[in-house]
């Protein structure tokens, strides 16, 4: 059974008419005719009484009527379905990202959401170095990294520069200098996160070619932790420039300049190369690069070479 010979076997018992029921699908009674003994063969059943001209239904074909009836409005609910896909009028998007890379998804989302407020969005707060594999699993279909993914079959999509930011307490002997050197950092108490990354090998091999001992007295779960504790003023921090940028314009956090420690970090949307992206991610996707070319640096839309 098929549906089409569904919807011909519906026609018949609706229309209670072969010459109408092929009328009504644009094809030839003896195609009509055909159809349903092809059917019928398939069953083993008489569908129609031969007897009756007027295409009366024999006890298998009442049976049958019900069942395709259900069938075919299936059909058309799916068929449906995808289109209110399409037009995006339902749907889900699931992202991956960290406690930081939280922080730059969210005007993309609100932007997102005025444009497609049907569609749910579900962001998964997910370690770093997990989120590659989470989208070649199929949990995710977009992840957000600050690191260039090493598998192939994950494509990036530069999305946004940012740089670590050196932040003291405004009472500290620091704040009010502007800039400084990374050798006056030697008797510092910075206060990291426990995770480690690349950006936290980077500060550490830079203090090591300066020479100077990088104390890290205090370490912490989160970056939201780390701030409040630096604003106590329990010592120092460096911390991507995004997630301070708050505390920088309130004052409750002061930016000294490093120069031997200006890190870039670009931010990355990751997703699988050989993807069928769902209409909901592909329209995100639109959404992160209008709002990059309407807004400008540091927001981006840029291809990873070789990715």
């Amino acid at each position: 059974m098929d549906l089409v010979q569904m919807e011909t076997f519906l026609a018949v018992a609706e229309e209670r008419s072969f010459s109408r029921a092929a009328a009504r699908l644009h094809r030839t009674q003896p195609a009509v005719s055909q159809a349903i003994a092809k059917l019928e063969g398939e069953l083993g059943e008489v569908l129609f009484e031969r007897s009756s001209r007027d295409g009366t239904l024999t006890d298998a074909g009442e049976v049958l009527r019900e069942y395709a009836a259900k069938l075919l409005n299936l059909r058309n609910e799916a068929a449906g379905a995808l289109t209110e896909l399409r037009e995006l009028h339902r749907g889900r998007l699931n992202l991956a990202a960290n406690e930081y890379t939280c922080l730059y998804l969210l005007p993309l989302l609100d932007e997102f959401r005025r444009q497609n407020p049907r569609i749910k969005l579900a962001v998964q707060r997910t370690l770093a170095s997990r989120i590659s594999d989470e989208v070649l699993m199929h949990s995710v279909e977009l992840g957000v990294l600050s690191f260039r993914p090493d598998d192939t079959q994950v494509k990036s999509m530069v999305v946004y520069r940012d740089e670590l930011a050196f932040v003291v307490n405004p009472r500290h002997p620091l704040a009010g200098a502007g800039k400084v050197s990374i050798r006056q950092l030697g008797g510092q108490n910075f206060i990291a996160h426990n995770i480690p990354s690349p950006q936290r090998q980077k500060v550490i091999q830079a203090f090591k070619r300066h020479k100077t001992p990088l104390q890290m007295g205090v370490e912490l779960p989160s970056l939201e932790a780390i701030k409040r504790f630096v604003e106590m003023g329990n010592g120092v921090a460096l911390v991507p420039g995004l997630t301070v940028r708050t505390e920088l314009e309130s004052g409750a956090l002061v930016r000294v300049q490093v120069p031997e420690l200006q890190i870039e970090r670009k931010l990355r949307l990751v997703y699988r190369r050989q993807a069928s992206l769902s209409h909901a991610a592909l329209a995100f996707l639109k959404v992160v690069e209008a709002y990059a070319a309407a807004n400008g640096d540091p927001y981006c839309f840029q291809a990873e070479r070789g990715m």
